[in-house]
This record gives C-alpha cells, structure tokens and sequence, in this order.
C-alpha cells in the first residue's frame, strides 16, 4: 500500500478480515527504511538479526539493547508512515520480569514504534500481560526461538508432531488472553499455522510458516542475498546484491588504480582568475 496514512494495528486487524496478506521486512538503517515505505511495505521489524548481519556476531543474543534502540529510531525517521516494529533484545530478558517490561516501555517512548515483539515461551504470559498493562503493544514471537538456543545450536523446525502442534495453538490462545496484539510464528509446520491463524482473531505473521498467515517477515538480508546470519533455505531470493555490490566495489578499485577516476571533470576548481593570484601569493610551483 502507498504511505499516506500512518498503519496501526487496527488496519493489519482489518487486513486479516478482507483476507489481504500484508508484507513484513526486517530494517536497521533510515536510508533502506525510506525505499521501503516508498516500495508499499507494511511493517518494518528492527530484528536483533542486527547482530549477526550488520555487527557480524555470532548470535542474536549478543546485541545491546541501546544500539537496537539507537537503529530502531533510525528506521522511524526513516518511514515515519510506516508500522514499525521494535524487537527486544536477549539482554533484556536476562533479569526479572520488571526489567523487561521497562526496557519495553524504552523502546516505544525512546525510538517512536509501534510494538515491540517479544518472544515468549509458555511460562511468558505474565510477562506479556504486564507489558501489556503498561500500555506497551506487544507482538508475542512463538515457534522458533532464537534468542532461545544457544550459539552452537542449529536452528530446527516447529511443529511437526502432534503434541508440539498442540501446545503452539495452545500458547496462542494464551498470549492473545494475555493482552498481545498480534502473533509471529517462526519455522512453524505450516498446517500449524493456518490452525492459529483461523482461531485467531489476532493478525499472524509468519516467518517461514507457510502460506496461511496474515503476513509474511523475512530478513532483509536475506531475501536480497546479502549474506550473514542463518539464512532459512525456503526463503525467495529477488535480488543477488551481493553480486551486484561486489562487481561495483571492484569497479571503484579499478578506477582508482587506472587513474580514471575522479577525473579533472569531477573535481573542484577554484573560481576564475583565483589561481593567478594564488600563484602571485605563494609563488610558482
């Protein structure tokens, strides 16, 4: 959709009711923010994939809550239009209940966001419902929980048998009673995902969970082959830009060992008759 009206919550409820899918793209930077919601995206998530694929490091749970701060501000000036959507990192998770909560109000008084994402395993649901009374949305991340595994762990898909289908669909009705405002599901059983989605009255957004949710996230550098991170093996690739930015890098380095570039042409002059007098001043080279 084009950007003439800032999007809510309640439009991405009113997208689930007419059936209209909305699309989900991962953002750390205002430049990228401003083409997106030029492009029509919906929703722009700050992942703490940061981490691995613009600091390099090996896992999700290393970035600093301050910096995705400092990136999720970014991407609001960015596509002021535009549903943004803040994730909270693992730190932020390492003490009490209390403490995630206020980094969540962080979040939304400190960069401007619409939500922040969570995830939540079965025992969270009081987390999400304090975050939720103190006015915080919250969209309750389930399936797949990165923030979750440790470094050297794979990353596996959820859902796949009897019982751990039940206790997805189970833990969405809890976290939609609990007061969140949407649901992601990662890496989930896509048959296990239109069952959450049809008993919900929340939008799902889906990332790697099939064709029946309400939305579909995936990581940016990802989808436009940039590299870094865990790149899932189903996710559509548009774009090689990895090709593309290398081929232009080692353009530039060819240029400027060849001598052509810059040239006399795109540099700066001084205005006319200046050199003369510079040349009177401090005499001849």
């Amino acid at each position: 959709m084009t950007a003439q009206a800032r999007i809510s919550l309640d439009l991405f409820r009113q997208f689930k009711g007419r059936g209209r899918k909305f699309s989900v793209l991962t953002c750390y930077d205002a430049a990228t923010a401003r083409l997106m919601e030029q492009a029509g995206v919906d929703m722009l998530l700050v992942g703490d994939t940061a981490a691995e694929v613009v600091l390099g490091l090996d896992s999700t749970r290393e970035i600093k809550p301050e910096f995705l701060i400092e990136l999720t501000a970014a991407v609001r000036r960015g596509a002021p239009k535009t549903f943004v959507l803040a994730d909270l990192p693992y730190a932020c998770r390492s003490a009490d209940r209390a403490t995630a909560v206020q980094w969540a109000q962080r979040f939304c008084d400190e960069t401007g966001c619409d939500a922040v994402k969570i995830e939540v395993r079965s025992e969270d649901v009081d987390l999400v419902t304090q975050a939720a009374g103190a006015g915080v949305p919250v969209i309750a991340h389930l399936g797949l929980l990165p923030q979750m595994l440790e470094p050297t762990m794979g990353y596996t898909a959820q859902g796949r048998d009897v019982e751990a289908a039940r206790r997805l669909i189970e833990d969405a009705k809890r976290f939609e009673s609990a007061g969140a405002q949407a649901l992601l599901l990662e890496a989930v059983a896509a048959e296990v995902s239109r069952e959450i989605a049809a008993q919900t009255s929340l939008p799902v957004i889906g990332c790697v969970a099939g064709p029946h949710c309400d939305g579909t996230v995936v990581v940016l550098h990802d989808m436009i082959g940039w590299g870094g991170g865990h790149p899932p093996r189903l996710v559509k690739r548009y774009e090689n830009l990895s090709d593309i930015l290398s081929g232009a890098f080692a353009s530039y380095v060819s240029d400027i060992q060849a001598g052509r570039f810059p040239t006399d042409e795109q540099s700066i002059h001084m205005k006319p008759g200046e050199l003369d007098k510079l040349t009177t001043r401090v005499g001849a080279p």
